[in-house]
């Protein structure tokens, strides 16, 4: 008898989803496959929106070696992502020069968590659980698709980047 684990629908890989860029387009993640990836929820109005600038650091320095880097605009946290995609977007590379993809405005906790984070949240707990606590948590995605490692909001880009350094060799 062949017995499956049930693991509540959710998919074996981060390369079954996708997500809605914020320019509208769909974007399946499978075009990532075998590359490290680098996913954080994100801001305009925090007190850790500077974190902007060490994301696109990291994105500009690895990137070119691979490195995806995505970011999850997210009001849910004190609403302090107010702005529509549009606004999110100038925002980000007139600030702070962001030119690693964004998607949409996503929920990252609750009935209408995105996908991807539902899937992150899978594979990893924070201090508190598995939710969400603030904006600019941070997951690294291994090249398999499966394996992920949390950070949580106040860790800086710095940090994650020698992690992510460590994938791409």
């Amino acid at each position: 008898t062949l017995v499956v684990a049930d693991n509540g629908g959710m998919p074996d890989s981060i390369y079954d989803l996708s997500f809605t860029s914020n320019t509208g387009d769909e974007v399946p993640l499978e075009q990532f496959r075998g590359q490290p990836m680098l996913i954080a929820n994100t801001a305009s109005k925090c007190g850790l929106t500077p974190q902007y600038r060490g994301l696109q650091e990291i994105y500009s320095e690895l990137g070119p070696e691979g490195l995806v880097v995505i970011g999850f605009p997210c009001g849910q946290f004190a609403n302090q992502e107010p702005g529509d995609d549009d606004q999110i977007k100038e925002f980000c590379e007139t600030t702070y020069g962001v030119s690693f993809p964004l998607s949409t405005k996503v929920d990252v906790n609750g009935s209408k968590t995105h996908p991807v984070f539902s899937f992150l949240q899978d594979r990893t707990d924070g201090l508190l659980g598995s939710a969400i606590k603030w904006n600019f948590t941070k997951f690294r995605v291994w090249p398999d698709g499966t394996t992920v490692k949390r950070y949580g909001p106040q860790t800086s880009p710095d940090e994650v980047r020698r992690d992510a350094q460590e994938l791409l060799q």
